[in-house]
This record gives C-alpha cells, sequence and structure tokens, in this order.
C-alpha cells in the first residue's frame, strides 16, 4: 500500500496516488522490501498496481539504474514483522516491568530488518528458502546473534530446540558471499571461559565473511522473577575477559590483519581499564552495538576542537548520561573548556531506578528518573541528553515521557544531541533554545505496519 509520494518522482509523474498497491514488479511479485529492493534496479521495469478503485494498472517504466519509485510504502518492510521464537535466558525484554507501551514488547528476529537498520538476529526464523533469498539478492551485511557455536548450550540459551544449526547456517551464509558480524551476549558461568574461547576460533574460522565479533555482558533488570538466575559482571570479571580478548586479538591480527574480536565499551569502564587505541578497532565494525563508541567519540571531538577558534562566548548548562559513560563525559567538556573557557556544562549521572541499578547505560534511562534527579539541581540555561535515550524519529523515552514534557517540567530548554564528536560541540556551543528533541530516524520506512512497528528487538545495552 502506497502511503505518500514524493515530490518530482516518477511515482508522482505516473499519477499514483496513497491507497494504490503495488503488486508486482517485472511480473515479479512484491512480498516484501527484498523483493522491491532488488527489482526495482533494473533501467526498465513494468510495474503492475492495483488503483484504489480496484482496477490493475501495467506500467512501462525506463529509469536510471538503482533509481527508485519515490513511493513511501505504509510499511517499511512492505510485510509484518516476523517476531522473535525464541526464549533467551538473558532477553531484556522478558525483564521490562508490566504496563509500558505495546511496541516495546515485540521481540523482533527479521533477516531483512538486520539489513536495513543493523538489527540482531538469531537465524531461528530463517528456514532453507529464506537463507537461499538471502543468497539470490545478496543482501549484506547481516548482524547474528551468535552466543555460542555449542548447539546444545544454544539450544538451552535460546530455549529454542532448533536453535543449534547456528553453524550449518552460517556457513551457508559464507559461502554465498555474504557478509557478516556476530554477537556475544556473555552470560556469567554459561557462555563465557572455555566456551567463548571455542565461540571466537569457530567464527574466525568463517573469516573474511564474518567481519567481526563482539562480547557484550547481559544487562539484567530489577524485574527477573521467574527468570533463569543470573549473576552481573563486575571489575574482576572484566579484567579476565579482557585479558583474553587481548590474547586472541593478538593471534588473530596475524591470521587476518585485523582484531576480529572485540569487548564493548563497558567491560573497560567495568575493568577501570583505559579504552583501546583508535587503531585497535579496526574502522569500528560494531560501532552500533557499543564496541568504540566513546573512543571514536573522542577523536572525533579532539579534531572538531583542533579546527575551531575559541573565543569568550558564556554558555552555562548540563548534560545528563548513564553512570558508566559520565566520567568520559566529564573530560570531554573540560576539552570544549579549553578551547571555550566561559562554557561550563555539568555532567550529571542518571541513575537507573526504573530498571534497576545495574543497568548503568545512558540508553536505558527514562525521562521520569531524569525528572527526579534533575528537578533541583542547578541545569544552568539548558540540559543535553544522548540521543539514544530516545526512540528513533521521536521524542519519546522507554517510559512514554516525552523531551517536550521533560522540558517543561525543568523549565529550561532540553536539546537532544546526535552521535558524533561535532555535534555534541555544536550542541554544547549553541545557544539555549535553539537544538532539536528528536532522535534522528534511523531508517526512513520504518512506519507501522499491520503488526504494530517492531520498535525494540533485540535491546542491547550500549
Amino acid at each position: 500500500m502506497i502511503k505518500k509520494i514524493e515530490e518530482g518522482s516518477i511515482a508522482q509523474e505516473l499519477g499514483l496516488i496513497p491507497g494504490d498497491r503495488l503488486l508486482a514488479i517485472n511480473g515479479q511479485q512484491i512480498r516484501d522490501i527484498f523483493d522491491y529492493q532488488y527489482e526495482i534496479q533494473e533501467g526498465y521495469v513494468e510495474l503492475l498496481i492495483e488503483k484504489t478503485d480496484g482496477e490493475q494498472w501495467l506500467y512501462e517504466v525506463e529509469k536510471d539504474c538503482e533509481e527508485e519509485l519515490g513511493a513511501v510504502f505504509e510499511s517499511g518492510l512492505m510485510d509484518e514483522y516476523h517476531s522473535c521464537s525464541n526464549r533467551c535466558c538473558f532477553c531484556f525484554i522478558d525483564q521490562m516491568p508490566p504496563g509500558m507501551r505495546e511496541t516495546l514488547y515485540f521481540k523482533d528476529d527479521d533477516s531483512r530488518l538486520s539489513f536495513l537498520q543493523g538489527n540482531y538476529i538469531t537465524l531461528t526464523n530463517m528456514d532453507r528458502q529464506e537463507l537461499e533469498r538471502v543468497a539470490r539478492y545478496h543482501f549484506s551485511p547481516i548482524n547474528v546473534s551468535v552466543h555460542t557455536i555449542d548447539p546444545e548450550l544454544r539450544c538451552r540459551m535460546l530455549h529454542n530446540r532448533f536453535a543449534g544449526d547456528i553453524m550449518d547456517k552460517l556457513h551457508f551464509l559464507a559461502q554465498a558471499g555474504i557478509e557478516m558480524n556476530g554477537q556475544v551476549v556473555l552470560c556469567r558461568g554459561i557462555n563465557d571461559g572455555a566456551v567463548l574461547e571455542q565461540t571466537v576460533d569457530g567464527l574466525a574460522g568463517l573469516w573474511p565473511h564474518m567481519r567481526s565479533l563482539s562480547v557484550v555482558p547481559v544487562g539484567l533488570t530489577r524485574y527477573r522473577d521467574g527468570l533463569e538466575p543470573l549473576e552481573p559482571f563486575g571489575k574482576k570479571e572484566a579484567e579476565v575477559l579482557l585479558d583474553a580478548v587481548g590474547v586472541w586479538q593478538e593471534r588473530l591480527r596475524k591470521e587476518t590483519g585485523v582484531g576480529f574480536v572485540y569487548a564493548s565499551d563497558e567491560w573497560y569502564l567495568l575493568a577501570g581499564r583505559p579504552l583501546p587505541s583508535q587503531e585497535m578497532y579496526d574502522g569500528y565494525p560494531q560501532l552500533e552495538n557499543g564496541v568504540g563508541m566513546l573512543r571514536l567519540l573522542e577523536e572525533e571531538l579532539a579534531e572538531a576542537l583542533w579546527e575551531m577558534e575559541g573565543d569568550e562566548r558564556e554558555i552555562c548548562g548540563a548534560v545528563a548520561t548513564g553512570l558508566l559513560a559520565a566520567p568520559f563525559l566529564e573530560k570531554y567538556m573540560e576539552r570544549i573548556q579549553e578551547r571555550f573557557p566561559r562554557v561550563r556544562i555539568r555532567v550529571y549521572p542518571i541513575e537507573n531506578r526504573f530498571f534497576g541499578e545495574s543497568i548503568t547505560v545512558s540508553g536505558l534511562l527514562t525521562g521520569q528518573d531524569i525528572w527526579e534527579q534533575l528537578k533541583e539541581r542547578d541545569l544552568g540555561e539548558k540540559l543535553l541528553l544522548p540521543c539514544n535515550m530516545l526512540r528513533s524519529g521521536e521524542e519519546v523515552f522507554l517510559d512514554d515521557w516525552t523531551v517536550s514534557e521533560l522540558e517543561r517540567r525543568l523549565k529550561i530548554p532540553v536539546s537532544v544531541v546526535d552521535p558524533s564528536g561535532e555535534d555534541l560541540i555544536q550542541a554544547v556551543l549553541q545557544p539555549p533554545g535553539n537544538g532539536k528533541h528528536k532522535r534522528r530516524q534511523i531508517y526512513e520506512q520504518t512506519d507501522r505496519g499491520h503488526c504494530g512497528e517492531a520498535e525494540c528487538g533485540e535491546i542491547h545495552t550500549v
């Protein structure tokens, strides 16, 4: 179903209108975005359109190769989202409190979202036909939640008796030339130690098609009644993990030219160790999974400041963030103040009372926690918030509070900061009231389909 026609587009020239349906391209039935993206690439296409009155029209179109129609569809996937068939012992969505908006409880495990948005999928939903379809269209890269390559353990961790064939599926995709990135959500005493080493070795054997592997610590909220007991990681366990990653990286750099396996930033913060140098991240292949985010931000900030002339402008404000990232942001604010000595931005670490104190990342903070902990603080002229607190393309926190509501209650302008170092500097230096409230849209066509928006999927504590 077409929802919107873009100005000056092919769709507008053809006279297509909202409510028309795209049925087929070049005689190929369009089931979803995979079919559409593959078929629309040709310079000559035949479009079968069902008009709003039920008539079917066949359009012959000559266009530039890869030129889009300019039609925005009612559902970004042109299909319903595929939900997860697993019950992972570490699933964050199972640890969420009742009474939140319905879309937050939807677990996606959709290969199409992996390609379009970078979501991690387990492959348990993909049969041979779906794998062959990915290979045929060569949709790459795909991000895969592996967790372990031990068949029996993977079935147990995912609570899915069909989850043990992960290596067969990865080998199939590798042989088809599909690039992949893997991740392990590490659970203490379950898939760490020798099990993790086995996983690293097995996935490294798929290089260069398996491009990288990230290791992230399990996130545990206070809502785990009735779920499998899991223990959080502490400083000692983080040190052991980082030592092991260092050994594996040293070996794999000799074999592949890259480190291949990377620990998320949280491990370094837990262990109290400095972040690796930029070169050790090999181009940041797992940036969106919290691997190297803080290092890249620091490098971008330093580069942007190097090109700026300082001045005597006066700015007083605050920034709210999670407990783990707060010391780094304090350092970044000091760097900005060296160039702009009359700019003072105070960093406020926010304790996560909504999900529990063990959740220390900014991406899982709620509007009500920010309000409760800042309402009597000196925030100066404005408050800055990292964009990962918000839903993509909107100003909504996980608890349905909005940035506008927070701004109204705090009685000062609130600005949302995009991820780069330059974005951070601009947000700090701009006058109060000139910021934005929304997070940048990740993918332009992720509007609600028939089953509602697949909003969170597998939430990562990055």
